[in-house]
């Protein structure tokens, strides 16, 4: 792309003090999740040592241009005056359009440099629906690329090749280098397989955040946290739930001294009270080791079985996180503007062969699939779908799909990888079929068949 020279006509920029509550913060690309409390306390100890870009418009307002959060940080912080480059730009919207219209039209622009072509003129004020209009681009497209350049992770991926979607989801990771690696090798070896591990890397942040605050939470409680807890009589540490008191009566959780965080096949963290020093205590084991048969578990699980159990474990998360990427594609799919190919024998098929999807489907994960907006309700046998559908005569196939779709999700469950059904392996097939691409644990439940 032509390089974009400075306007000689351009009034020099300069620097002023001005009160950061006065300025205009636009709707900024970066998330206001980034005005954490250590940032602003570092604002308010030290000011603003980087001055933002600012415009003044005609009106007199200055709106910022770069260092929306710096200035967010300023205000919270109730610093009096902050150092501004105040920048003016008569024309130049205009003239960075023109040459990117241009560029597209007459060359093919890599990504990257159609994203850097948005960032400069989001610079100087121009939002990102009138950048859509000039260049004939959506503006989920220039959202998602100025999204994508407002972090350094972002603005690195497209600088090596990326296209703007692959750099969005690594800008989503910036700052954590483990999830970006996975992610670039993704990118470079397996990109069908990027939205799958974006999403188990979503959700696997998530857990770790959730057991993080759970496990904060609790020591600012002054509640003492152990690694593990068992149910019989040879254990070091007993569930309060295995436990009696020396009267013989039940403990209950006013005897715990001590908490065992668990995760179940969701992720959901749990703190489960025990009581260390159980036998010290008075308290004896209700249950003692079952010895008595082969089919019983004598001692702690062998290496094999610990083994088994996380991949369990691993494969109905994966699962969950494929369910949300299969349900988003199934609602992209949907909102093209034609049905897709050969939709009557899948939705025939599904209702002669499986009955069960078009009986059983759940309204609101039909809806979410049409991408339609209800309000939620707790009435008795309330079918957003059916709500929907008695509103609008249109697009009556998408709705049946969407249905039909809903009915087999409902059908799938975390662990349908261990025991797949004729439907499970019918339901992804046609999505492959559809340009789908199964996540590895959805895989097996396609192989299954062969």
């Amino acid at each position: 792309m032509t390089a974009i020279a400075e306007n000689p006509a351009a009034t020099a920029p300069t620097l002023e003090w001005l009160d950061p509550a006065t300025l205009t913060v636009d709707v900024n690309v970066r998330k206001d999740a980034a005005l954490t409390p250590s940032f602003v306390a570092s604002i308010k100890e030290h000011g603003v040592l980087e001055p933002v870009i600012a415009h003044r418009k005609d009106d007199g307002t200055v709106h910022v241009l770069m260092g929306q959060r710096r200035t967010r940080a300023a205000v919270e912080a109730a610093r009096p005056l902050i150092p501004v480059m105040v920048m003016d730009s008569p024309g130049e919207a205009d003239r960075i359009l023109t040459q990117v219209v241009e560029n597209i039209q007459r060359s093919e622009l890599t990504e990257a440099d159609e994203a850097d072509a948005y960032h400069q003129l989001s610079l100087i004020g121009v939002s990102a629906a009138q950048i859509a209009k000039k260049t004939g681009r959506t503006k989920t497209t220039v959202v998602d690329a100025l999204k994508a350049k407002s972090t350094d992770a972002g603005t690195a991926a497209l600088g090596k090749g990326c296209t703007i979607e692959e750099a969005l989801i690594v800008a989503e990771f910036e700052g954590d280098q483990v999830a970006t690696e996975e992610l670039e090798s993704v990118i470079a070896d397996e990109p069908d397989m990027l939205h799958h591990v974006a999403q188990q890397l979503r959700d696997r942040r998530d857990r770790a955040e959730a057991l993080a605050a759970l496990i904060a939470e609790m020591e600012a409680a002054g509640k003492t946290i152990v690694e593990d807890a068992g149910h019989y009589q040879d254990e070091e540490n007993l569930y309060v739930s295995a436990a009696r008191r020396a009267d013989g009566e039940e403990a209950t959780d006013e005897d715990a001294n001590a908490y065992v965080i668990t995760s179940d096949y969701r992720g959901e963290h749990h703190a489960k009270p025990v009581i260390i020093g159980w036998q010290e205590l008075g308290f004896t084991a209700k249950h003692e080791r079952y010895d008595g048969s082969t089919t019983a578990q004598k001692g702690p699980m062998t290496d094999e079985q610990k083994a088994e159990r996380r991949t369990l474990m691993e494969n109905n998360k994966a699962m969950l996180s494929a369910t949300t990427v299969r349900r988003e594609w199934v609602a992209a799919l949907l909102a093209r503007k034609k049905a897709p190919k050969g939709w009557q024998y899948f939705t025939v098929h599904a209702i002669t062969h499986h009955p069960e999807t078009a009986s059983g489907y759940e309204g609101k994960v039909a809806t979410d699939m049409l991408g339609v907006k209800v309000e939620e309700s707790n009435a008795w046998a309330w079918d957003p779908l059916r709500n929907h559908v008695a509103k609008t005569t249109t697009r009556p196939e998408v709705s049946l799909i969407a249905l039909i779709c809903a009915g087999y999700e409902k059908t799938i469950a975390k662990d349908s990888w261990r025991s797949p059904h004729q439907s499970h392996r019918d339901y992804l097939n046609q999505l492959v079929t559809w340009g789908y691409t199964a996540s590895e644990v959805e895989q097996i439940i396609i192989d299954s068949g062969k």
